[in-house]
């Protein structure tokens, strides 16, 4: 991102297309509301201060709202571009990798009452595998908080989209 690109972009939106930006980058329709609310932003930087702010001062229900705009990690059904590049690392994965990925964001989903939420840009599918397989020790509230901490990365990452997408 060059200079002011992203609030510029984001404040000259309307309230509709500048809420259909935003609910590309995160779920939570309170995160949306938010940010909407915020505008205009001065400066990128206070445009991703408050992304991280709002997100931080949501609940429980908001996070688990926004995991649940995202698909599973090596599913093969990514719903949005998006997510189909994010997860890319599992394309071309084994056999076996993937079926380990299936099993384990099954066996996750069971524990956890939520999509395994990882932020996989620049991942393999190995390492995805990895960090699943290291995180389903957690308990439910520390999982709850890493789960919040990849979507705040997705969701930082996907800000940084809105411009050049």
């Amino acid at each position: 991102m060059t200079g002011e690109r992203l609030a510029g972009y984001l404040n000259a939106l309307s309230d509709e297309r500048a809420r259909a930006a935003l609910q590309r980058c995160c779920g939570a329709r309170h995160w949306v509301d938010a940010m909407l609310a915020a505008r205009p932003f001065v400066s990128d930087a206070e445009l991703l201060a408050t992304a991280e702010r709002v997100w931080w001062g949501l609940g429980r229900a908001d996070w688990l709202e926004a995991f649940a705009a995202h698909p599973r990690i090596g599913g093969g059904a990514a719903v949005t571009a998006w997510a189909r590049r994010e997860q890319a690392g599992a394309d071309g994965a084994a056999e076996a990798t993937l079926a380990a990925l299936a099993q384990g964001n099954l066996t996750y989903e069971e524990r956890f009452g939520h999509v395994f939420l990882i932020s996989a840009t620049g991942k393999t599918a190995d390492e995805m595998l990895g960090a699943l397989r290291g995180r389903l020790t957690n308990d439910p509230a520390t999982e709850l908080r890493v789960a919040a901490e990849e979507q705040a990365k997705i969701t930082r990452l996907r800000l940084d989209k809105l411009v050049v997408s």
